[in-house]
């Protein structure tokens, strides 16, 4: 029985205040549960007042196996952030809009670089993805080719220090799984079309639903969010050859990243993100999973 939770960034407020919901007590100095295993899903730093608090919540349950932590994009960018390159510089660049999305974590660990550091090293333990005999669990996407690809790759689903490298070469097998698995799909939008993102940036990629044959759909209704600059046009089938998607068939599969917006729903009955935007008014919603096959809404909870 587990309870998935989704991105929490730095909230720990809420993410104390829902795991009390749903019956979470603290025990030697973690939080516990009698018969259930909290899934974080990943992204607990960045944006929120309490990045520091999130991950000692986090990290006490992971290492009392009362949790399993995944690894977010927003982790991921932070080791990237950190690890200098052989030519100088840093895998992830130091650029105002790269700063600016961790301001929030560097400011709170001011003056305490060492437990920054230890952090770092942590996120380098946390597995790309889960799955067991009746779910699995990513933070972004679950894709059979870029997972299967993983598998052969990581050590026990995790990164280490010569993989972050290469996962930082644009262009690559190994680098498409990475970005796809944290950070999701995207689609090139027709034309000259561009959107304008929560941050700001103008954009000509868009997050699509994965989990949608994109044959039967349009440039409008695979997008996740509702974008209105993006035209009801059929997709150019050569952008999406040999896509694949995540059919109704398969087993339930649960992720976040997404930034959702209102009451936690659910996509499918076997399709739940977990993701409301908690750090932007929203929500910090959670799945309480007890091996069902078909996923009920009324499962959700949230505060």
């Amino acid at each position: 029985m587990f309870d998935i939770i989704g991105d929490i960034h730095g909230h720990a407020d809420k993410l104390e205040a829902l795991l009390q919901k749903m019956g979470y007590e603290q025990h030697k100095g973690h939080y516990a549960h009698a018969e259930r295993k909290a899934l974080f899903i990943g992204d607990y730093i960045d944006r929120g007042p309490k990045i520091r608090e999130t991950l000692q919540i986090v990290r006490s349950m992971v290492e009392s196996d009362a949790a399993i932590a995944l690894m977010g994009n927003h982790e991921y960018n932070a080791i990237c952030f950190h690890f200098p390159e052989t030519e100088g510089g840093h895998l992830r660049k130091h650029e105002i809009k790269n700063i600016l999305q961790h301001y929030a974590t560097l400011e709170q660990f001011q003056n305490r670089q060492q437990e920054y550091d230890g952090y770092i090293d942590w996120f380098k333990t946390l597995p790309l993805f889960y799955e067991n005999d009746h779910f699995r669990a990513v933070h972004a996407c679950w894709d059979k080719g870029h997972i299967a690809l993983l598998r052969g790759v990581l050590s026990n689903g995790c990164l280490n220090d010569q993989l972050i490298y290469e996962s930082a070469k644009k262009g690559g097998l190994f680098n498409l799984a990475i970005e796809d698995t944290l950070k999701g799909k995207e689609l090139i939008l027709p034309g000259q079309i561009k959107y304008k993102d929560a941050d700001g940036h103008y954009r000509s990629e868009y997050r699509i639903k994965w989990w949608e044959d994109p044959t039967r759909m349009n440039y409008k209704s695979i997008a996740v969010e509702a974008l209105k600059t993006i035209p009801e046009l059929p997709i150019d089938p050569i952008s999406v050859s040999g896509t694949d998607y995540y059919n109704q068939n398969e087993k339930p599969v649960f992720f976040g990243h997404y930034w959702l917006q209102g009451q936690p729903f659910l996509y499918r009955d076997n399709i739940c993100c977990v993701d409301f935007s908690v750090a932007k008014m929203g929500v910090l919603a959670a799945y309480r999973f007890d091996g069902e096959k078909v996923l009920e809404s009324d499962k959700l909870v949230w505060v």
